[in-house]
């Protein structure tokens, strides 16, 4: 089949610039960000391909729908919206735009932790009050303490890229990779980070192996207090292990982009009484999942995604 055979429906809201990429590459498509999942099972039968971001979950019932489709591609990172044992027993290719926000990402984690470390956030909200505490907000150098990633794809590696710049030890475990150390980071086991990190920061996916990985035996296992940095999927943490790891000491501070439940609207009671905590703490820094929402990102993911079509 062509280029301009093929019809995408898009099926979440999208930078503007992927429009003009779609047309210079020959391909066809019909743009619906606003378009509801009973709309999406009505009309997905005459696409070919399915562009996604974060609003549109593809499990078997929209695979029943869609006897022509042949691929599906992720305006983002993650692929946990998506059936991937289905779609390849159904042979559907499905791609995503990991490279797109990689720099975002890498670029937020730091920042964040440099606020957490330094107290920055802290300090501000102490001024703004008239309050000028100088010895209780004295701050801990990022150049002083061992980093742990786990996940060492395109968002870790990127961010070792950076956390090198400070002459801190990097260290990355990636259960699915061999001999991938380099020069911004050594390739440890989930051991050796358990047994030596000061900062531990999270770069996978949420898989059955991951989901709720950070959780009260996991935290108790390493061997001296450290930072916590998610800026992956908020469902890898326990939020109330997290909350049991800050009162008894086990984790120093926490870096939350995510939460295990992003509808705050919406928390079961546990989710609240967890959030209230963290939300009230100063050895917390919290971000609404912008870690890869940058304006320069949001161009690129398109780029990637158009790229990986025309491949296709």
């Amino acid at each position: 089949m062509s280029q301009n055979q093929r019809s995408i429906l898009i099926a979440d809201e999208m930078h503007p610039s992927l429009f003009a990429m779609l047309d210079e590459a020959g391909f066809s498509y019909d743009y619906q960000p606003k378009i509801t999942r009973e709309g999406l099972l009505d009309q997905l039968a005459t696409f070919d391909g399915l562009i996604i971001r974060s609003k549109t979950t593809v499990d078997n019932e929209v695979f029943s729908k869609a006897p022509a489709l042949q691929f599906i591609g992720r305006a983002g990172a993650g692929l946990d919206l998506i059936d991937l044992e289905e779609a390849e027993r159904r042979h559907i290719r499905v791609f995503h735009a990991g490279t797109g926000n990689r720099d975002a990402v890498a670029e937020h984690m730091v920042g964040m932790l440099l606020g957490l470390l330094a107290n920055i956030l802290k300090a501000d909200r102490e001024v703004r009050q008239g309050i000028w505490d100088r010895e209780g907000n004295r701050g801990y150098e990022l150049g002083s303490l061992t980093v742990g990633l786990i996940g060492y794809g395109n968002n870790g590696s990127a961010t070792a890229r950076r956390l090198s710049g400070f002459g801190c030890r990097v260290m990355a475990y990636d259960k699915y990779l061999t001999d991938y150390g380099d020069a911004f980071a050594e390739e440890a086991t989930l051991d050796q980070i358990i047994a030596e990190a000061d900062v531990l920061s999270l770069h996978v996916p949420l898989t059955d192996d991951t989901r709720m990985m950070v959780n009260d035996e996991f935290i108790g296992r390493f061997a001296k207090p450290f930072y916590l940095v998610n800026v992956a999927r908020g469902e890898i943490t326990s939020l109330s292990a997290l909350v049991r790891g800050l009162e008894n000491g086990n984790v120093r501070g926490a870096c939350l982009d995510v939460l295990e439940n992003e509808k705050l609207a919406k928390l079961t009671p546990d989710q609240q009484a967890s959030f209230d905590y963290l939300r009230q703490s100063d050895r917390v820094v919290l971000t609404p999942h912008i870690a890869g929402w940058t304006h320069e990102s949001y161009v690129r993911i398109n780029e990637v995604l158009v790229r990986q079509l025309i491949d296709l």
